[in-house]
């Protein structure tokens, strides 16, 4: 049988090169992303880089009822899900009464709903199947309250303890559950959060690549918290000292442009 992953926001950034990651390891491919155009072009480009057989499935887990799609999709082709890794996300910066609300519904929607949904209808066959890696990507912001970006750092840090939590949850049943905490990281999403121009994504940048990596080997080894970079690392700690008030004053005044 061969080895399957799913990463879900696998058409660009971290999603992609963790795709690449499980790749170049042996594992097939299903690649969900919401253009299909950069899928498959990104598809493509992994099947020639690397022996590997990927799927590729055009969809906006947003949307309701798409995980659930999803979900049929992949039983009516008979696939079983190894290794799921739930990157899918969006942000958006600005103040929080200011930014449209449907917008903001959509990354809670994105972010948080179709992560949850699509673990808990991966995870129960992977339980009773006795084995499964499943790899969230939370964010440094999961530490921290975030002025200027209010809800994304707040999904974030639902991330995060979801994670943690189910990792405990599954201690014993051959599922591991991984959280990849990655700071500023060279890729699409500072773009959509329009966040180019700030002090968020000047300092203690790292690539998409390396993250990946650093998050790849975590998963493997079954490690419940990945945070990759030595100025990530830092920056964790010391937030975590931090009263809550101080902690998003400093991340209010590192978000500004």
């Amino acid at each position: 049988m061969p080895k399957i992953a799913l990463v879900t926001g696998a058409s660009q950034g971290i999603g992609l090169e963790l795709a690449e990651q499980l790749a170049f390891n042996d594992y097939c491919l299903v690649m969900v992303g919401r253009d299909p155009h950069n899928l498959e072009m990104a598809a493509a480009q992994l099947e020639l880089d690397q022996p590997c057989k990927t799927m590729t499935l055009s969809m906006d887990l947003s949307q309701p009822g798409a995980v659930e799609q999803l979900v049929a999709e992949l039983d009516q082709r008979g696939v079983e899900v190894e290794v799921l890794v739930n990157n899918a996300a969006y942000g958006m910066d600005g103040s929080f009464i200011d930014l449209d609300l449907s917008s903001q519904l959509g990354m809670v929607d994105l972010n948080v709903r179709a992560l949850t949904e699509l673990t808990f209808r991966l995870a129960r066959p992977m339980v009773q199947r006795g084995f499964g890696r499943i790899l969230n990507v939370a964010s440094t912001a999961a530490f921290e309250p975030g002025p200027g970006m209010a809800v994304y750092y707040a999904t974030k840090a639902y991330v995060l303890s979801f994670s943690q939590a189910l990792s405990d949850e599954l201690d014993g049943t051959g599922v591991t559950v991984t959280a990849l905490c990655p700071g500023r990281t060279q890729m699409g999403l500072q773009r959509r959060a329009g966040v180019e121009a700030s002090h968020l994504v000047q300092i203690g940048m790292m690539s998409a690549h390396d993250v990946a990596v650093a998050g790849y080997e975590g998963l493997m080894a079954g490690r419940g918290l990945v945070v990759p970079g030595a100025v990530n690392k830092a920056t964790v700690g010391i937030g975590r000292l931090l009263p809550g008030r101080l902690a998003a004053r400093v991340a209010s005044l590192l978000n500004r442009r």
